[in-house]
């Protein structure tokens, strides 16, 4: 199992690397469309009765084809343009509100007895997706590629910090209904892991580091970290309380060794839309 899942983070590395450092921008959009389309496929397989599993493969499709439209259409660029303009802001503050309250309150109560069947939450999986790819292409267009790794990095580096602190010294359950393995210990590594990241990348000009340290002051910047290190914590937890109401340890199979795409995009999505509102463009 193990070596599995280094070969597919290698390959997943090598892809992602492969899109960044591409001459033009198409391979990373492209690649930044198809994840997020796999990640709503997979977050509806969690939402929607069984007997529906075609609503989850067409949603997830026609998504990808408008996410191309906007991108590689002369069109669809301008109309992209205006729908940033008009609801871009908006979009970001009402999914960043609800993964401060409404998803941190389900997680809170953990449970996971309930049925996984949701057209709330199914709703909240599409808009979601959705604020997340505008998100990451609208600062992938408009900060540069060593932007967005180093905010990919914040999310890395705290989930990493936080396995590592709750191997070590995890005494009590974070949410135990929702993630037994997860202990308050592992959470607080991982938050100080992903605070003091974008703090050392701060020296580097271009990191999301630096770009919040230019629009806030040291202080307000270490908590804004801090708490984008614990909101990347609230949605792999949101996620566990879908996959336990569905009875699925992982969204898909489509990475060996790693479960699905929504597996390794959990944390990203409370991220991203927060990170655009605390740095804008």
């Amino acid at each position: 199992m193990l070596r599995q899942r280094v070969v597919t983070a290698i390959i997943l590395l090598t892809i992602v690397f492969g899109a960044l450092l591409a001459p033009q921008a198409w391979p990373m959009l492209l690649l930044l469309s198809v994840m997020s389309a796999l990640a709503l496929w997979e977050w509806l397989r969690l939402t929607v009765p069984a007997r529906w599993s075609g609503i989850a493969i067409g949603v997830a499709l026609a998504f990808f084809t408008v996410a191309c439209g906007f991108l590689f259409t002369d069109a669809g660029k301008v109309a992209l343009f205006h729908v940033t303009v008009a609801a871009g802001l908006p979009l970001f503050g009402l999914v960043s509100l609800f993964w401060l309250t409404a998803s941190l309150a389900a997680v809170v109560r953990g449970r996971a007895d309930l049925p996984c069947a949701s057209a709330a939450f199914s709703l909240v999986g599409v808009v979601a997706l959705a604020a997340t790819w505008l998100a990451l292409i609208l600062l992938l267009s408009h900060r540069g590629p060593w932007f967005l790794v180093s905010l990919l990095a914040l999310i890395w580096v705290a989930d990493i910090a936080a396995y590592f602190s709750g191997k070590a010294f995890g005494r009590h359950k974070l949410a135990p209904r929702v993630s037994p393995g997860k202990t308050w210990e592992g959470a607080v590594g991982g938050v100080v892991g992903a605070t003091l990241w974008v703090m050392i990348s701060a020296q580097w000009p271009g990191s999301f580091g630096s770009v919040l340290l230019a629009q806030w002051s040291w202080p307000v910047a270490v908590l804004l970290a801090a708490g984008l290190g614990a909101i990347s914590i609230v949605g792999d937890l949101f996620e566990s309380l879908l996959k336990r109401r569905a009875g699925r340890k992982d969204s898909s199979g489509l990475l060996p060794g790693h479960g699905g795409v929504y597996d390794r995009v959990d944390a990203l999505l409370p991220v991203a839309p927060l990170a655009y509102l605390l740095t804008g463009i």
